[in-house]
């Protein structure tokens, strides 16, 4: 009875763990540039350091992402940009140089040009990007970002830089916590080293790039995990009452 136990118990506990994944990829189905969360259950061999590994359990993982381009909206907002294509932006973070593709840009209180989450968006020279005070900011497709004070006439237009648009590898990009993606750390623990400018990207402006998760398959998802974890529960169940059975056998004799 044990056995049966302890294997319902290790699907049920895998399958909460999924549904997280699949409840995390509905909840950001409406964040501009999110990559859907793709989670596998693998089988672990069982060691004890005492017998053969002839059990395995079973581990519920999420080892990439969905990659596939999101449908790009038009807002008409001069600091929306969204990727053309493949590439990212490349933000500033605590943990080295990281990569979105949520466009969703503004102006922050310390004057640096920053993503929603608040990290400062990196130029093609690594730095962040500094903003007059109630300045006009225009993108071009290049990424090139030009600004006009306030009361200033056209001539007086000047450039701050240049978005820095990146192409990683994306299979060997990584999710952090904070919803960005990152390439592996080095041998060493270290953060890997920033990548090169691609000068060849190209962004939309006033434009922003959809989630690529699907409502609809995130939803059957949940429904077809709620079956199974109630299969577990039945398994379980079941074993309770035979062990109650086996128990009255042994008590009448």
């Amino acid at each position: 009875m044990d056995h049966i136990i302890y294997t319902a118990m290790s699907g049920a506990n895998r399958i909460t763990e999924q549904e997280a994944s699949i409840t995390n990829n509905l909840a950001n189905a409406n964040t501009p540039g999110f990559r859907e969360q793709l989670s596998v259950y693998r089988s672990v061999p069982v060691y004890d350091n005492v017998s053969l590994p002839t059990r395995v359990t079973t581990v519920a993982t999420t080892p990439t992402s969905n990659f596939q381009l999101g449908a790009i909206h038009e807002t008409g907002r001069a600091l929306d940009v969204a990727m053309n294509g493949k590439g990212w932006l490349a933000v500033q973070s605590s943990q080295g140089e990281a990569y979105t593709r949520n466009g969703d840009l503004q102006v922050g209180s310390n004057g640096l040009l920053q993503t929603s989450q608040g990290q400062p968006v990196l130029s093609d020279q690594g730095a962040p990007i500094n903003v007059p005070d109630q300045a006009s900011l225009t993108i071009t497709s290049d990424g090139t970002i030009t600004a006009l004070g306030a009361g200033d006439t056209p001539d007086s237009l000047i450039t701050l830089g240049r978005l820095k648009l990146v192409n990683p590898p994306e299979k060997q990009l990584t999710r952090g916590d904070d919803g960005l993606f990152r390439m592996p750390p080095q041998a060493n623990g270290q953060a890997a080293a920033a990548l090169p400018s691609d000068p060849a990207l190209r962004v939309v402006s006033g434009a922003l790039e959809g989630s690529n998760a699907n409502p609809t398959a995130a939803m059957v998802g949940m429904i077809e995990n709620s079956r199974r974890f109630e299969m577990q529960m039945q398994v379980i169940s079941d074993a309770m009452t035979d062990a109650d059975k086996a128990n009255g056998i042994l008590s009448i004799a």
